[in-house]
């Protein structure tokens, strides 16, 4: 596979424009990152706030052993996003102040639902910091969830983070199958070691809008995997992100009359302006 490059006119962190994205550059864009989200996780304790991070960065730490499909990939870091619960959102504010990053009004006008955006005082890197939930497509609830794992979101928080996605690109693909080659998925709650599969049927037993978009989204990446894995290794993929495990086990009068309806009337919500890493 032929390294991609940088565009000429973007600028990422810690990378120069226009050059080859190796492995070897964006391990150590990765290692950068990491060290500033020390930095910031280290404050967050110093403030006793209770923030986890979401996004790119934070399926390269869950998924030390397959993050090379990401490097395969070009996938360059660019920001670090956070949920954050509202009783600690005046505190993280102080702390990004404190370290010494700008406060981004625009987007606080623009997103409601974010506790804030703050900009690096010397890098182009921004952290947007979500308020109890994350409300694009479809809504995840991370109240009562964010003492599961002491840095990221949970293992099946990511998976959602990336299912409710209605018009999915191949980045969140990738996401996907890296997370699902990495971990199994079980039938259990609260844990760190595999993926809750019984939430994911329990958000989709309440709503069928959520259903439809995460079976949609678990086949196209099932088909990723078999055209970009080795048979070994995508039938492991096929077996984590199987259809089944989001059947509800029963449906209750507004699951079916919805289903009835089915895509004749919009399921999920339309997101404006958004920028997914």
């Amino acid at each position: 596979m032929t390294p991609a490059r940088l565009p000429a006119d973007v600028h990422a962190p810690f990378l120069e424009p226009g050059e080859v994205l190796s492995t070897e550059r964006l391990r150590e864009q990765e290692k950068r990152f990491l060290e500033m989200l020390d930095e910031l996780m280290e404050k967050a304790r110093e403030y006793n706030v209770t923030i986890r991070v979401i996004g790119s960065l934070a399926f390269r730490l869950r998924c030390p052993d397959q993050k090379y499909m990401e490097y395969d990939n070009g996938r360059y870091l660019t920001d670090i996003d956070f949920i954050a619960l509202s009783k600690d959102i005046a505190g993280v504010q102080d702390m990004f102040q404190e370290l010494g990053w700008d406060e981004n009004m625009t987007v606080l006008r623009l997103f409601g639902d974010k506790g804030g955006s703050s900009i690096h005082p010397e890098l182009p890197v921004h952290s947007d910091i979500f308020i109890d939930k994350l409300r694009f497509c479809h809504e995840i609830d991370f109240r009562g969830r964010l003492g599961i794992d002491p840095v990221t979101i949970s293992l099946i928080d990511l998976l959602l983070e990336k299912l409710q996605i209605v018009e999915i690109n191949r980045k969140d693909l990738i996401d996907m199958m890296v997370l699902l080659r990495q971990y199994g998925v079980a039938g259990v709650k609260n844990t760190n070691e595999a993926i809750n599969g019984g939430r994911l049927a329990e958000i989709c037993r309440k709503d069928w809008g959520w259903w439809k978009t995460a079976t949609v989204n678990l086949k196209k990446t099932r088909d990723f995997a078999r055209e970009y894995l080795p048979r070994e290794d995508a039938s492991i993929v096929r077996e984590g992100g199987g259809l089944e495990r989001t059947s509800p086990s029963w449906k209750d009068l507004r699951w079916k009359m919805r289903s009835l309806i089915g895509e004749r009337l919009r399921w999920y919500r339309e997101v404006e302006e958004v920028e997914r890493d």
